[in-house]
Formats: C-alpha cells, structure tokens, sequence
C-alpha cells in the first residue's frame, strides 16, 4: 500500500529524481510493503532544502517508524524483520 503523507507512513523512503539507487530502493520498499500491508511513502530530499542538507547524498535514506533504518541499499531481510515487530509511533 503507497499512500501521500510521510507522516502516515510506516516505511518512509526519502529519494530524489534521477537517483538509481532510489529507484531500487522504492521497488523493493513496494515489494515487502505490499506483502506486509505496510504503508509506505516517498519524499524527494530536493522539494525541501532542510531535508536536502540533512541527507545530500546518502539517498535512499529509509525509515521505519520514524527512526532511520537504512541508507543507499534497502536490506530486505532487515526491512522485513523490522515491519514483523509492533509498529513504534515515534514522530
């Protein structure tokens, strides 16, 4: 399930245009989103020059339950096992 809103979210991927690794990154967030029913969303670091300064390069940058989880590969085991535990809602 993809929605709109970071702040819904379960699994938030922060990406920014023309990046491959983020491409990657967003199939595979998709892929175990849709097999765990978690919500996921994207946000592109350049619409936001604070969020831009903060990750710059290391995009894709993911986070799970508001703390980050990943950076420029998407691990999925990892991502599985933390979407097995109890959602955190830390925001």
């Amino acid at each position: 399930m993809t929605i709109q809103h970071a702040d819904d979210a379960r699994v938030v991927v922060f990406t920014r245009e023309g990046c491959h690794l983020c491409a990657a990154a967003e199939a595979q967030v998709a892929l175990i989103c849709a097999e765990t029913g978690d919500s996921w969303a994207r946000v592109d670091i350049d619409n936001d020059a604070d969020l831009r300064e903060r990750f710059t390069e290391q995009v894709p940058v993911t986070f799970v339950d508001g703390a980050q989880h990943d950076f420029w590969r998407v691990d999925p085991v990892r991502l599985r096992a933390a979407l097995a535990r109890p959602p955190r809602h830390v925001r």
